[in-house]
C-alpha cells in the first residue's frame, strides 16, 4: 500500500527564487575562493541562470522588482555614507573634477556619434549613460583596499558623488530629450525643479530628521528603529517620484537626510544586511540581461564599443584630475578605476527606452550591445584596480601628489585614534571604566545604543558613538583595526558573544576582555575569541573565599593561590576543560627523559589552542598541554602546530595529550614518549 504524497502548493515564482539564491551562493563562493569580488559573481550568476543560458529564471518582472528595491537600498546607504559634511569637505573635487569628467564624457560621446550621423539628443542621452560609473563597485574596492583616504581615492569619491547628484538632472532631462520639441526653457525648468527638490531635502536634513531619529532611538528597540529607517527610505523615494524623480534618486536623497542625524551609522548598520541581499539581486538581474549568443555573433562590434567607452572615460577623467593639479600617476589610477559604466545607467537606459531613446540610436541591437559592454567593463574593473596602483606607483613623484584634500574621516570623534580602548556598552560598568580612562588620559571610545546614557556621557566630555556594537560596521567605525583593546561591558551573554565574534573576525590580534554574569558563559566566550572573561559570579566567589580565609589568618600568598585555583576552575568548584593536569609518578621517574622531574601540576591556559583562539580560529586537530606552564597548543597535524612553536619559544619540552582517552606524554627535547 502506497501513501499518496500531496504536493504543497507554493507560488509559481518560488522555484525561481530558490534557484536564484542557490546559484548565487554557489557562484559567489567559488569566485571568492579564486579571488573574484562578489559583484562579479552576481553578474556571472545572472548570465548563467538567465533566459539566454540555462533558463532557470523566466519571471524577469519579479527579479526586476526585487532589483529595483536593491537599487533603492543601495543608493540610500550611499547617501548615508556621503553626508552633507563630506560633500562640503571635497566640494572642489566634486564640482570641478566631477563636472569636467561628466561634461567631457557627454561631449565626446555626442561628438563621436554626431560624426556617424546620430541625432544630438540621442548623442547626449548615450553620453549620459556612459558618463556614470559604478559607485557600488568602486567604493567596494576602495574600502576593501583601505584607499578611500588616499589622493586617488578622494578624487574617485568626489567624481562619483558628482555623478550621483548629476543623475537628478539626467532623469529629468531624458524625457525631454525624447520629445520632438525640447526647448532650452524646458530644460532649464527641469534643472530648477531638481535644484528645488535638493534644497528641500537639505532643509529637512538639517531641521527635522535629527529630531525624528532621536525620538525613535529613545525607544531602544531595534525593530522600531529599522522600520522607521525603512519608512524614511521608501517614503522619501515615493514622494520624490511624485515630483518626477526616480525612486532610486529619492532614496539617495533620503540617505543624505538621515546622514545628518547622530544615529546615521546605526541606521546604516541596521539596513546594510537588507541592502546586501537586494543589491545582489540587482546585479543578478543585470546578468540576466546578458546574452552570450549575441556576444558570440557580434564580438568585434562589442569589443569596439568596450574599447571606445574605456578610452573616452579614461581621457575625460584624466583631464579633469589633471586640471585639479593631480599628478599623472594618481590621475591614471583613478581613471582606470572609473572606466566602467555604472549600475544606475541601466535605470537611465530603461527610462530612455520608454520615451523612444536607445543607445547610439540603435533600436535593434543597441540595448544588447550596451548591456554586454557594461557587464564586461564591470567584470574588468576589479582587475583594473591593481593595475592602476602599479601605474601610480611607477609614475609617482614628489611633485605629483597634487592638491591635498581634507583627509577622509568617518567621524571627528574617532579621528586620529590609535592604540585606543573600545568600550562596548555604557551601563554602570562601562560608564565607570570610561570615566577612569578619561581621567588617566588613555584614549578610548564608547559604543552604545542608549540615547539617554549617550547624552549624559557626552555632557561629561566622554567620547561616545551611537550604534549597535554587535555589528562589524559599527566596530570598524570605532577604529577596531587600530585599537589596542576591546572591552565588552554588556551584561547580556548572547550580545557579548556576537560582539566578540564580530571583533575577532575583523582583527584577529586584538586583545578582548569580556564581561558576563554567570560562570557557565565563560567557556563559550573564550571559545569564540575572548582573551579574558570576567564573570561576576566567579569574582564574587573569589572575593568571598578571600574574606573567609582572612578570618582564619591564612597568609596572603596562600589566599592568592586559592584564588587563582578558583578562577582556573571556573568558579564553580570544578575545573573547566579538564581541571588540573599532572604527570603520573611513573612518567615523572621515566629513565628515557631527563626533564619529566621538572614538571608540575598545571591548569589549561585556554579551552582550546591559545593562539588559534586569539586569532579567532578553531583550526586545531589535536590539543597538547605544556606540563611546565599549562599552555594549550595544537599538534603537528594542525595548520598552526602551536604546541611545538611554544616549545621552541619557551624552552618547555614536556607536553601531554588533552584528547579524550589518551594518556601519553611526549618530550620534544629527548624525542621520546613517557
Amino acid at each position: 500500500m502506497f501513501l499518496a504524497i500531496e504536493t504543497v502548493a507554493h507560488p509559481d515564482f518560488f522555484a525561481e527564487i530558490v534557484a536564484l539564491l542557490i546559484a548565487t551562493a554557489l557562484v559567489a563562493f567559488f569566485c571568492h575562493r579564486i579571488g573574484i569580488m562578489p559583484i562579479v559573481a552576481f553578474l556571472v550568476t545572472g548570465a548563467v541562470i538567465g533566459p539566454h543560458a540555462l533558463g532557470l529564471v523566466h519571471n524577469e518582472a519579479l527579479i526586476e522588482a526585487a532589483a529595483e528595491v536593491g537599487v533603492i537600498l543601495l543608493l540610500f546607504t550611499i547617501g548615508i555614507e556621503f553626508s552633507l559634511e563630506k560633500l562640503a569637505r571635497i566640494k572642489r573635487i566634486i564640482l570641478i573634477g566631477g563636472g569636467l569628467q561628466v561634461g567631457l564624457v557627454i561631449a565626446l560621446v555626442a561628438g563621436l556619434l554626431a560624426l556617424l550621423g546620430v541625432d544630438w539628443r540621442t548623442g547626449v542621452f548615450t553620453g549620459c549613460l556612459v558618463a556614470l560609473s559604478s559607485t557600488a563597485i568602486v567604493m567596494k574596492l576602495l574600502m576593501g583596499g583601505g584607499d578611500v583616504a588616499t589622493p586617488g581615492g578622494q578624487a574617485s569619491l568626489g567624481i562619483l558623488i558628482f555623478q550621483d547628484l548629476a543623475v537628478v538632472a539626467m532623469v529629468l532631462v531624458v524625457p525631454m530629450l525624447g520629445g520632438a520639441g525640447a526647448s532650452g526653457w524646458e530644460l532649464g525648468l527641469a534643472l530648477a525643479k531638481a535644484a528645488g527638490i535638493v534644497a528641500l531635502v537639505l532643509i529637512t536634513a538639517r531641521r527635522i530628521m535629527p529630531w525624528v531619529l532621536e525620538r525613535v532611538a529613545r525607544t531602544c528597540s531595534q525593530e522600531i528603529f529599522l522600520l522607521s529607517v525603512m519608512a524614511i527610505c521608501f517614503g522619501t523615494a515615493y514622494l520624490t517620484s511624485l515630483a518626477g524623480i526616480s525612486l532610486s534618486l529619492g532614496a539617495f536623497l533620503a540617505g543624505l537626510v538621515v546622514s545628518e542625524s547622530r544615529f546615521s551609522q546605526l541606521a546604516f548598520a541596521e539596513i546594510l544586511p537588507l541592502q546586501i541581499l537586494f543589491s545582489a539581486t540587482f546585479f543578478v538581474s543585470v546578468g540576466l540581461l546578458f546574452d552570450p549568443l549575441f556576444v558570440l555573433q557580434n564580438p568585434l562590434l562589442i569589443l569596439g564599443v568596450i574599447l571606445a567607452v574605456f578610452a573616452v572615460k579614461v581621457v575625460a577623467t584624466g583631464v579633469g584630475l589633471r586640471v585639479l593639479g593631480y599628478g599623472v600617476g594618481t590621475a591614471a589610477g583613478a581613471s582606470l578605476l572609473l572606466a566602467q559604466i555604472g549600475e544606475f545607467s541601466f535605470v537611465l537606459e530603461r527610462s530612455g527606452r520608454g520615451v523612444g531613446l536607445y543607445p547610439a540610436g540603435l533600436q535593434a541591437g543597441g540595448p544588447e550591445v550596451f548591456i554586454a559592454a557594461t557587464v564586461a567593463l564591470m567584470i574588468a574593473t576589479p582587475f583594473m584596480y591593481p593595475l592602476g596602483d602599479k601605474i601610480r606607483l611607477a609614475l609617482r613623484r614628489r611633485s605629483e601628489v597634487g592638491p591635498t584634500p581634507e583627509p577622509q574621516q568617518s567621524d571627528d570623534r574617532v579621528a586620529g585614534l590609535r592604540d585606543h580602548v573600545i568600550i562596548a556598552g555604557l551601563g554602570d560598568v562601562g560608564y565607570a571604566l570610561a570615566e577612569i580612562l578619561d581621567e588617566r588620559g588613555i584614549p578610548f571610545v564608547v559604543l552604545t545604543l542608549d540615547p539617554d546614557r549617550a547624552n549624559e556621557a557626552e555632557q561629561s566630555g566622554l567620547r561616545v558613538l551611537r550604534g549597535n556594537y554587535s555589528r562589524q560596521h559599527e566596530l570598524q567605525h570605532a577604529g577596531l583595526r587600530s585599537a589596542r583593546l576591546l572591552v565588552v561591558a554588556d551584561d547580556d551573554a548572547e550580545t557579548t558573544r556576537r560582539v566578540v565574534e564580530a571583533a575577532r573576525a575583523l582583527n584577529p590580534n586584538l586583545s578582548i576582555i569580556a564581561r558576563t554574569r554567570f560562570t557557565r558563559d565563560v567557556l563559550e566566550l573564550r571559545e569564540v575569541g575572548a582573551g579574558e572573561v570576567v564573570s561576576e559570579v566567579q569574582e564574587s566567589a573569589v572575593r568571598l573565599l578571600a574574606r573567609v580565609l582572612e578570618t582564619f589568618d591564612v597568609s596572603a600568598d596562600e589566599i592568592a593561590r586559592h584564588q587563582d585555583d578558583l578562577r582556573a576552575s571556573g568558579g564553580g568548584g570544578r575545573a573547566t576543560f579538564g581541571g588540573p593536569v599532572v604527570l603520573s609518578e611513573a612518567a615523572r621517574r621515566s629513565d628515557s627523559c631527563s626533564h619529566a622531574a621538572e614538571t608540575r601540576e598545571v591548569f589549561p591556559s585556554a579551552p582550546g589552542c591559545e593562539e588559534c583562539l586569539r586569532m579567532g580560529k578553531r583550526s586545531w586537530v589535536h590539543l597538547r598541554i605544556c606540563m611546565h606552564c599549562g599552555h594549550v597548543g595544537c599538534c603537528s597535524e594542525s595548520p598552526g602546530d602551536h604546541a611545538a612553536k611554544h616549545f621552541k619559544s619557551a624552552g618547555h619540552p614536556i607536553v601531554k595529550s588533552l584528547e579524550a582517552g589518551e594518556t601519553w606524554t611526549w618530550c620534544y627535547e629527548d624525542q621520546t614518549y613517557l
